[in-house]
């Protein structure tokens, strides 16, 4: 395998590393995924993106998206935004639609130098997140006492919101990994913690499916703003602080939810092909 070249790009500290298989020469599997993400012998980064070409009419390219697990994801907000940045430029116009397995998604380039991207509707059946069983998702019991009461949605990925008094003081590296994998969550879960911290403003922190705790999650984010809604403690429109910056999301009249903020290049170069051979 000769050298392969990536991009690494982030929103906010949530790092992609993006490969370009548009030409139909580049595979990705599980263990080359992990190889790549790993941050101490690989690359590092939170999901790998493979650009493809798009299987449907009007899309300007395909997505797929990889956790550093090696699973694959079938949204990320970020990194739709990383790529819809790629894509503008590249093209030289101001909006894009990048197809996902998650459907279609509009991004377009804002007049203040940041990208939006529509993530479609928030669902909020239990079949759609999707839940072990009927239950309302405005309020789902955990029996963990921390974190007890979830509000639950998809992005296009399963996500769980916890909202509490001081998100920074939350043990997400201990209390993570077993609300990921909980029995309520068939296909694993998204979770974020979130307390108010002014009018239309939440500090959020994300235990990412797949990933672990990062620094920044778009799909999180918007899950987080829809549940805040739901339960009245802000407006359809929020700021949605992170570790390393913000997203504002806006959950429209229609149903769609909207992501905007900042995306950045890191750097670019070669993956050698030792750190993915066998």
């Amino acid at each position: 395998m000769i050298p392969l070249p990536f991009r690494k790009m982030h929103g906010i500290g949530n790092d992609f590393v993006v490969l370009d298989g548009r030409a139909g020469d580049v595979t990705l599997e599980a263990a080359e995924a992990r190889a790549i993400a790993d941050r101490y012998s690989g690359i590092g980064c939170d999901q790998i993106i493979l650009l493809q070409p798009p299987w449907r009419a009007g899309a300007n390219v395909r997505a797929r998206f990889f956790n550093a697990d090696g699973s694959e994801s079938s949204a990320c907000g970020n990194g739709a935004r990383c790529v819809a940045a790629l894509i503008m430029q590249e093209l030289g116009r101001n909006d894009v639609t990048i197809e996902t397995r998650a459907g279609s998604l509009d991004a377009w380039a804002t007049l203040d130098g940041l990208v939006s991207i529509d993530m479609g509707p928030a669902r909020l059946g239990w079949q759609d997140v999707p839940l072990a069983s009927d239950m309302d998702t405005l309020n789902v019991p955990t029996g963990i006492a921390v974190l007890d009461d979830a509000v639950c949605c998809s992005m296009g990925n399963p996500h769980a919101t916890f909202f509490v008094e001081d998100a920074d003081a939350v043990d997400l590296d201990r209390l993570g990994p077993a609300l990921e994998t909980h029995v309520l969550f068939p296909e694993r879960a998204n979770i974020g913690v979130a307390s108010l911290i002014g009018p239309s403003r939440l500090r959020l922190r994300v235990w990412e499916r797949g990933v672990g705790l990062t620094l920044a999650c778009g799909s999180g984010a918007c899950a987080a703003l829809v549940a805040a809604a739901r339960r009245g403690v802000t407006g359809r429109t929020a700021e949605i602080v992170m570790e390393r910056g913000s997203l504002t999301v806006a959950w429209q009249e229609s149903g769609r939810v909207i992501l905007t903020g900042p995306v950045a290049t890191s750097f670019v170069g070669t993956i050698d092909a030792s750190l993915i051979a066998g």
